[in-house]
């Protein structure tokens, strides 16, 4: 058995990089407000630039904020239905923010709007270890100042590296109870 040196494992625990995997609200605040800077980014830069510039605007908000490079991202946007509603793969997502897919012909491009301010309300967080959830509301306002409110629920996961990355992304228009008129007859 070969004696070990102690100075120079100490010196090697040192130099490892840690974090703690625990996620915390301001974390998920964080995460939220880039998601939100993201949106508005890919948005002026098709109103500045069209399609050619929005690609990589929103190609880099997905690999900043979403987890796909985990697994499967539950991600149910606002705009979606039928046998597309569900978006579990990169290319899927990038299809339902910037359209422009054949893959995916009935996506319009949820940030081509013209969005330029974003806030949230959230309701409330559910917290345990590396994983991290959030209800609330989302508000988009357009460039003629029209508010679109938007129902969400993300839940956030850290990666190896302490990244906090999107997982679980629902979305829906907000109730109204006109629903219910049109659907009592």
């Amino acid at each position: 058995m070969t004696d070990i040196d102690e100075s120079k494992v100490e010196a090697v625990a040192q130099d490892a990089p840690t974090f703690n995997n625990n996620i915390t609200v301001d974390e998920i605040l964080a995460a939220q407000k880039a998601w939100g800077v993201a949106l508005m980014k890919i948005s002026k830069a098709w109103r500045e630039g069209g399609i050619e510039a929005a690609r990589p605007v929103a190609e880099k908000a997905l690999d900043d904020s979403y987890g796909y490079a985990l697994g499967p991202v539950l991600f149910k946007p606002t705009l979606a239905s039928g046998a597309q509603t569900f978006r579990l793969t990169r290319n899927a997502a990038l299809a339902y923010f910037i359209g422009h897919s054949d893959e995916y012909p009935g996506d319009a491009g949820f940030a081509l709007r013209k969005w330029e301010g974003y806030r949230n309300e959230n309701a409330a967080f559910f917290i345990e270890g590396a994983v991290g959830t959030v209800m609330g509301k989302v508000f988009l306002k357009d460039t003629d100042g029209n508010e679109t409110v938007l129902d969400k629920t993300w839940q956030y996961r850290k990666d190896d590296k302490g990244t906090v990355r999107i997982v679980v992304h629902h979305s829906s228009l907000v109730y109204t109870p006109e629903y219910e008129k049109d659907v009592a007859g």
